[in-house]
Parts: structure tokens; C-alpha cells; sequence
């Protein structure tokens, strides 16, 4: 099968690539994408699903390679998918089902994956403006915890995600999975703690940090005369002190009950839709 591409980019034909070997090289180097040193190497990430790649080539994002099982051979969404790939210089695999779980190390695997180009906005592009809600995360490290909240902001419409000190991967297979699809709609930025408070003294943002000493029921704040900055911490130890100080309020989820506090994820949700909730309007389309 080849592909030639009718819009955009040059028009030349690109041959699949047939695979069923798990020793082939070019497998090889797919799969050593579940390391952390070879996404960071590479630049690159994968993420499973023919959805998931639609719509990153939709948003403009760069893929390096699209890979597809025998099963999907044929089915339009996947010829269209495996054209745009070539027209932007990619190359596509047809493999075997046992390739592919090897890949994506699933008994069951999606039958199409693809390769792409990591992406992270600059700090220093980021200017927050009124109605925005930009959310910050302090040396998260739960794969799952991360890519629950990518998905979250995403649903509550903040502006994008800045990952502060050492965070786990956004790009890891783990955190994409749990994104399901949202790393590809919601703008990262990352940064050290000194990078992120001198970006706080640059902005209008008002920052709002989670605490355990904070003094502040969060339903009480005003969330709407500044665009907004929310601050959560790590799962075990919270924000440390040098970001709470740097905070304009320190809010508290008041809780009742036997459990000392909520999971990250869950945390950052009710905070996130509390400071949108003024902005926030049911869809009534059919």
C-alpha cells in the first residue's frame, strides 16, 4: 500500500512499511520510548488510539511515525491518518498484533499508535489574562495523578498546565493514557521554583495555593477580578514554603470525616471548577 498526498505538503508517495519481527530495530527503538532517558533523548512520545492520533494531527502536532496493526489495514480513518503522516515526512508501520502488545506492552492493544514530536510552551510566553485560569503543579509523581488532572483542566477549560520542580513525565505512556488525548489539547509549560516564582512577579495572576494551614474556605475566594493561578502540591508533602509565602491566598478544602485528605487528582478538580465555576455554562446544543 502507498500513499499519496493530495493537500499539503510535498507530493511524493510513501511505501508502508511492513513489520513482524520483535527484534526489528525500528521496533526496537519504539519500544525503548517506555524509558524516560530515551523520550528525553528523542524529544518524542507515543500515544495509543486512531482518535487520539486524528486529533493531534488535527491540533497541528508533529508526528514522527504511525504505526498500525494488520487488523486495521484498509479502514479509511487509517489510510487518511497514515497519508497525512507521509505528507509530513513520517514514516507508517503495518505490524503484527504481537508487535504491537509488545509495543504498548497491552494484552489487548489499540490497533494504531503514534509517534510525536514532545511540546512545551515557554515560561516566559505565558501571560495570563483576565478569565484565564492557569493551573500549577508542585513535583507531582503519580503517572496516573498527572494525567487525571491534564484531562480535568482540559474539561474545565484552564489555559494550560505549568509542571514546577521535579514532576513525573507528562509525555510517560502512563500519564498519556490517563490524558485520553488532553496532552494534546492542553498547553505545558515546566520550570524550577525559582524559574516559577520570578514568572509570578512578572504577571497580574493572582495566585491561589492549596494548604493544610490554609485559613481560607476556598468557596470564599473571589476568583474572578484576576486571571487565576492555582497551586497544588505534592501528593505526600504538599507545597513547601517558599511557594506558600510566595501565594496572595492559601485555601483550604474543608473536609468531614475519618480521611485526612484527598487524592491529588480529585483535590485539583473540585479547586479547578470552583475557580471556573463563574465561567462555566451547560452546553444545551441537542
Amino acid at each position: 500500500m502507498s500513499f499519496e498526498p493530495r493537500e499539503g505538503g510535498p507530493r511524493r508517495v510513501g511505501q508502508v512499511k511492513e513489520i513482524t519481527s520483535l527484534s526489528n530495530p525500528i521496533i526496537k527503538d519504539i519500544k525503548a520510548l517506555s524509558l524516560k532517558k530515551h523520550r528525553d533523548e528523542t524529544k518524542t512520545f507515543m500515544a495509543e488510539g486512531l482518535k487520539l492520533v486524528l486529533d493531534a494531527l488535527e491540533l497541528g502536532w508533529t508526528i514522527r511515525t504511525l504505526i498500525y496493526s494488520k487488523a486495521a489495514k484498509g479502514k479509511p480513518a487509517v489510510e487518511q491518518a497514515a497519508a497525512r503522516t507521509v505528507a509530513s515526512g513520517g514514516l507508517v508501520l503495518e505490524v503484527s498484533e504481537k508487535v504491537m502488545g509488545a509495543i504498548t506492552r497491552r494484552d489487548n492493544p489499540q490497533m494504531v499508535s503514534g509517534i510525536f514530536d514532545q511540546r512545551y510552551q515557554p515560561l516566559a510566553s505565558i501571560h495570563p489574562k483576565k478569565g484565564e485560569t492557569w493551573l500549577a503543579l508542585d513535583r507531582v509523581r503519580d503517572p496516573g495523578n498527572l494525567g487525571t488532572i491534564i484531562r480535568t483542566a482540559d474539561a474545565a477549560g484552564a489555559s494550560g498546565v505549568i509542571l514546577v520542580g521535579d514532576t513525573t513525565d507528562p509525555f510517560s505512556l502512563e500519564t498519556v493514557r490517563a490524558t485520553m488525548g488532553s496532552v494534546f489539547a492542553v498547553p505545558l509549560a515546566r520550570a524550577s521554583h525559582d524559574e516559577f516564582l520570578n514568572w509570578k512577579k512578572g504577571t497580574d495572576a493572582a495566585l491561589i495555593a492549596t494548604h493544610l494551614a490554609g485559613a481560607v474556605d476556598y468557596r470564599t475566594i473571589d476568583y474572578k477580578p484576576k486571571p487565576v493561578v492555582l497551586l497544588m502540591g505534592n501528593e505526600q508533602s504538599g507545597i513547601p514554603e517558599t511557594l506558600a509565602r510566595a501565594a496572595d491566598k492559601l485555601a483550604r478544602i474543608p473536609q468531614q470525616g475519618r480521611a485526612d485528605s484527598l487524592n491529588l487528582a480529585v483535590a485539583t478538580a473540585v479547586m479547578l471548577f470552583e475557580a471556573r465555576r463563574h465561567l462555566l455554562t451547560l452546553d444545551t446544543r441537542g
